[in-house]
């Protein structure tokens, strides 16, 4: 079981998501351990230049991953057919 501070935690479970921009309809795709947090991350300025310019931002889909580096491998897969029909599917059918 992984410890975190030297006190023992649950594995820990990571998410790969898509927002897209309520002010002009960019998406944008990332992973995290926290969602919720990342999310008001993005939605308040603090999550980088290219969300900041965009938001504010919705979450349109969401997959929980048994871990961190298995969203990252699903981030990754997910941005190499980003505007094709491979993501439009994924959007359309939510996953």
């Amino acid at each position: 079981m992984p410890r975190l501070g030297g006190v023992k935690s649950k594995a820990l479970m990571g998410y790969v998501y898509i927002l897209q921009s309520l002010k002009d309809e960019k998406y944008y795709i990332g992973s995290t351990l926290d969602l919720e947090r990342r999310i008001a991350e993005h939605n308040s300025g603090n999550g980088g230049i290219y969300t900041s310019m965009h938001a504010p931002w919705k979450l349109v889909w969401q997959k929980k991953c048994t871990s961190i580096s298995e969203a990252r491998v699903e981030e990754k897969k997910i941005k190499s057919y980003k505007g094709g029909n491979g993501f439009k599917n994924l959007l359309r059918r939510g996953g």
